[in-house]
């Protein structure tokens, strides 16, 4: 799975570069990014809430039992239940055209609207199909469904900007795949589905599952708010530079997310809680060892780098990927790991409440100082507060200080050094 979402990011950063070096302009790139963006905000968090929920409910569960063998009833509930709610937010976007486009375009127009609608339709469904794989136990199939549809994806989206195309027609390339990505689903359901439908297991799903798409709502919000507010105060072109920088370091993303996950069933019994405390200090020390010297060196050569890869107008992303990449000093840390495995997850909806709130605010102050720099500084100091949050309710509620998962010392040095770098880059 780590490798199927770098090769989900190698594809998008591909396909980026190729836009930059191609004779698209910067406002058509800008486009595309919009309509992945809008795309994005109407979808990801219930679709992420939703596999997030069916996963520990899949052979599992109230409606159909513990581990039955066979064809699956769970699977075709998942897959009715997403595809209503893409059906219906598909409708919603058609009915509140208008009303959406002013508000999320300074134009007052969605690009490719048509092709957005048929995007959302076929695309939400199709993320079940990692899932279902990882849940049969096929690890292969992973990799070899990954690399052959990426793979497509790259190229019905970049050859038609190589070819001198329009975006248009990129754009539909990349509705193509997802209605190829759809295909491989519907096939997959005749295989390992069992098409019993039943209101009970969709209503135990929704019931599992909308904590953690409000958390998933909340939690992604930052970065939907600080693409809102640039796309509100400039034009295209400047939101194609922001989004170009506005991007965490994916292998400190990925690592960091997969280690969280592995590390919850650790703190599921609370007799080996002081040896799980210990291994969670241990392996994250390791993990910054390795992580941190990788953004540093990302830092130092990121204003070199940017006009290279891409090209001179976007020589002012990199001040935004620079900024971006000093969330490593919260994302390894990792209080959030233990609130989980405790099940104490109410704490986790109001402490991403909390970073959406200090977000906003700082964000709309910061935008008229530094403009979409300090949208960046928004989004970081926001995420701190919600790690702190998480720090402090395990100290205070919890009763476990932060020297007891977090190795300290390094975590300070190394935080104190890129500091220093980033201060002196800047």
């Amino acid at each position: 799975m780590q490798a199927f979402q770098l090769l989900r990011f190698g594809t998008l950063l591909l396909v980026s570069i190729v836009f930059t070096k191609s004779k698209l302009t910067t406002e058509s790139i800008g486009s595309y990014e919009v309509f992945l963006f809008i795309s994005a905000l109407l979808c990801s968090f219930w679709v992420n809430g939703l596999i997030q929920a069916f996963l520990p409910l899949y052979k599992n569960n109230n409606t159909f039992g513990v581990d039955k063998k066979g064809r699956s009833p769970e699977i075709f509930n998942a897959f009715v239940l997403i595809s209503i709610l893409s059906l219906i937010a598909v409708l919603t976007l058609a009915i509140f055209k208008d009303s959406i486009s002013a508000i999320f375009t300074k134009s007052g127009e969605i690009p490719f609207f048509n092709l957005l609608l048929l995007y959302i339709l076929f695309s939400c469904p199709a993320y079940l199909v990692e899932y279902i794989y990882l849940l049969k136990n096929k690890p292969g199939w992973i990799l070899r469904y990954g690399f052959i549809t990426f793979f497509i994806q790259f190229i019905l989206i970049a050859a038609p900007a190589v070819l001198g195309y329009g975006m248009e027609i990129c754009v539909s390339g990349l509705v193509s795949i997802s209605v190829v990505r759809y295909i491989w689903l519907i096939i997959m359901l005749r295989k390992y589905s069992l098409p019993v439908f039943s209101f009970a297991f969709i209503r135990e799903h929704i019931s599992y599952g909308y904590p953690l798409i409000i958390s998933a709502l909340l939690g992604s919000s930052a970065q939907y708010v600080d693409s809102f507010l640039v796309l509100n105060k400039f034009d295209a072109a400047t939101f194609a530079i922001f989004r170009y920088g506005a991007k965490e370091f994916p292998l400190v993303l990925l690592i960091a997310n997969a280690f969280s996950t592995a590390m919850i069933p650790e703190f599921s019994s609370k007799e080996k809680l002081y040896n799980s405390l210990q291994l969670l200090r241990k392996r994250s020390a390791r993990l910054m060892h390795l992580l941190f010297p990788i953004s540093m060196a990302f830092l130092l050569f990121s204003n070199w780098l940017y006009p290279v890869v891409f090209n001179d107008n976007f020589t002012e992303s990199a001040r935004i990927f620079n900024i971006y990449l000093l969330i490593i000093i919260s994302r390894l840390v990792f209080p959030h790991t233990i609130i989980i495995g405790l099940k104490k997850t109410k704490i986790v909806m109001y402490a991403s409440f909390a970073e959406l709130v200090v977000n906003i605010i700082l964000s709309v102050i910061f935008i008229h100082l530094w403009g979409i720099e300090g949208v960046a500084f928004a989004t970081l100091i926001a995420f701190a507060i919600q790690k702190i949050i998480w720090l402090v309710y395990n100290k205070i509620v919890l009763k476990i200080p932060p020297k007891e998962y977090v190795p300290v010392t390094f975590w300070a040095i190394y935080s104190l050094i890129i500091l220093i770098i980033y201060y002196f880059v800047y």
